[in-house]
C-alpha cells in the first residue's frame, strides 16, 4: 500500500517551466514502477512520462524532448520537470504506481494515484 500526493503546479506563461513532485509514503517507492498522466477538461486522462525501478523511462510522444521524469528513492519522491510549456499542457497532472519492474504506459496498469495538481499554462 502507498499513499501519493504531488505537488508544484500552478499557473505559468506559455514557454515556461514547472517541476511536479509526487511523494510517496507507506510501502517504500523505490519498490514502484511510477507514471505521470493528466486530464484536461472534457477530454480524457493520457500518459505523460514513466520511469522504472531501474529508472528506465519513456514518455508521450508530445511530451519527449521537453519533459523530464526521474525519481529519488531516498526520498521516495518522483519528479517531472516540464519545460518549454504550451497552453495545450494545461491539466490536471496525476501521479501514479504500480509495484511493477518495468515502467507501463496505460493508466488501467497502475494501482494507487495521488489526488492531482493543477498546471495552468497561459498564452
Amino acid at each position: 500500500q502507498v499513499s501519493l500526493v504531488e505537488s508544484g503546479g500552478g499557473l505559468v506563461q506559455a514557454g515556461g517551466s514547472l517541476r511536479l513532485s509526487c511523494a510517496a509514503s507507506g510501502r517504500t517507492a523505490s519498490s514502484y514502477a511510477m507514471g505521470w498522466f493528466r486530464q484536461a477538461p472534457g477530454k480524457e486522462r493520457e500518459f505523460v512520462a514513466a520511469i522504472s525501478r531501474s529508472g528506465d523511462s519513456t514518455y508521450y510522444a508530445d511530451s519527449r524532448g521537453r519533459f523530464t521524469i526521474s525519481r529519488d528513492n531516498a526520498k521516495n519522491t518522483v519528479y517531472l520537470q516540464m519545460n518549454s510549456l504550451k497552453p495545450e499542457d494545461t491539466a490536471v497532472y496525476y501521479c501514479a504506481a504500480v509495484v511493477s519492474w518495468t515502467l507501463r504506459k496505460n493508466g488501467y496498469e497502475y494501482d494507487y494515484w495521488g489526488q492531482g495538481t493543477q498546471v495552468t499554462v497561459s498564452s
